[in-house]
């Protein structure tokens, strides 16, 4: 009685392998699929999965709020997306112009202190002897993008 059940059962193709495999790997395929749609359903959020599933309106009107609905949506996202590049890009620019004045900081104290070590070495009767002075007649020119100092003097005194 079972063998012939099982041979009614599945028909004539009962006893074929290759069918059997191939309902398998379509039942497989299609387990894939579904944890998938499972998957994709849950990184999206609760209204645009439904009309993921759902294509069917029932009028015209119902469609094209449901459609500006999700195009609102995707434009929100997408500005969500533009606001992150920009910050990110912001970010990297901060620390980009922080790293920068750390470096000119560093330079500006490394020619500060020569500064201070060579003064002591310029003769007194120089107008440079006096670097106060020389930091209050200098004048900024815009058209070469530097500094007019003025030229080096040496101011000999003749006694009577």
């Amino acid at each position: 009685l079972q063998m012939l059940e099982q041979q009614v059962v599945g028909g004539e193709q009962a006893e074929n392998k290759d069918l059997k495999e191939k309902c398998q790997r379509r039942k497989k395929y299609a387990d894939e699929r579904r944890m998938q749609l499972v998957a994709a359903l849950q990184q999206s959020d609760e209204d645009s999965s439904e009309w993921v599933l759902l294509n069917v309106y029932d009028s015209i009107q119902e469609e094209v709020r449901a459609k500006s609905k999700l195009l609102e949506k995707m434009q929100k996202k997408a500005a969500e997306i533009e606001i992150k590049d920009l910050q990110s890009e912001f970010e990297l620019e901060k620390i980009d112009y922080l790293s920068t004045i750390r470096r000119l900081e560093r330079d500006l104290m490394l020619f500060q202190q020569l500064l201070d070590q060579v003064q002591s070495l310029i003769r007194r009767d120089c107008n440079y002897s006096n670097l106060e002075k020389i930091k209050h007649q200098a004048v900024w020119d815009e058209e070469t993008g530097c500094w007019k100092i003025p030229a080096p003097v040496i101011e000999k005194t003749h006694l009577p």
